[in-house]
């Protein structure tokens, strides 16, 4: 299956190479440039089918797992101060995507939606500290049964040009469901609460509405056990 976002582009593709292999048939004499240039048009229209893929993952829809968004790798874990929504400190987990990812967001617990915010910004590297508060960005409070209130924001990189976000503030939505896309390189950022149960580690892959990020720390049932 293939993101809806990418579906137009992908007809244009495919007819533009199926253009490009017939002219060039009949109308380049030179094999060897013949053949390099459908050799080329086929291995960019590959290039496009796996960027727009969009395979179907079911998540188990836990209260009390926060799922990684997006396919990836762990690029920061560290506690911060989170200016825009919370105004407090949270641990932030970031997850980088490069152009070989799968780039569909999916939400990363059930919940409703509380916040949904369009920030235009610049395009650093997506890997770069300030990308998280200077690029393009949008940013998603998800409202939650055991965790409260959590962050994630869907931020472009050098090469992203486009950010596309379906959460509306007041729906409710449900772990694992398609919650956006980026085009091409670029990140995503997870804010939680600081006394949950972060479940993994620097540079691990993960997988979109697979992989466990954080989960649920009851502190009073710690409490009652001491």
């Amino acid at each position: 299956m293939f993101h809806r976002e990418g579906q137009t582009i992908i007809l244009t593709t495919f007819f533009l190479v199926v253009a490009i292999v017939l002219l060039s048939e009949f109308y380049i004499t030179n094999q060897w440039l013949c053949w390099g240039l459908q050799f080329v048009s086929i291995v960019v229209l590959v290039l496009i089918l796996q960027f727009f893929r969009n395979p179907k993952r079911s998540a188990n829809n836990l209260f009390d797992e926060i799922l990684a968004p997006v396919d990836g790798k762990v690029v920061v874990i560290e506690e911060v101060l989170e200016t825009e929504y919370f105004n407090d400190k949270r641990l932030q987990v970031s997850i980088f995507m490069s152009p070989f990812n799968v780039h569909v967001t999916r939400y990363p617990i059930s919940g409703t939606i509380k916040y949904s915010k369009y920030h235009p910004g610049k395009y650093l590297l997506a890997w770069h500290p300030k990308s998280s508060t200077d690029n393009e960005r949008t940013t998603v409070v998800i409202n939650t049964p055991k965790f409260g209130e959590i962050l994630y924001r869907q931020i472009a990189g050098a090469m992203a040009r486009r950010i596309v976000n379906y959460a509306e503030e007041g729906e409710s939505v449900r772990q694992g469901e398609d919650s956006g896309f980026i085009k091409f390189g670029s990140r995503a950022d997870l804010l939680l609460p600081l006394d949950c149960g972060i479940a993994v580690k620097l540079n691990q892959k993960v997988v979109g509405a697979k992989t466990c990020i954080a989960t649920f720390v009851d502190r009073h049932e710690e409490r009652d056990l001491t």
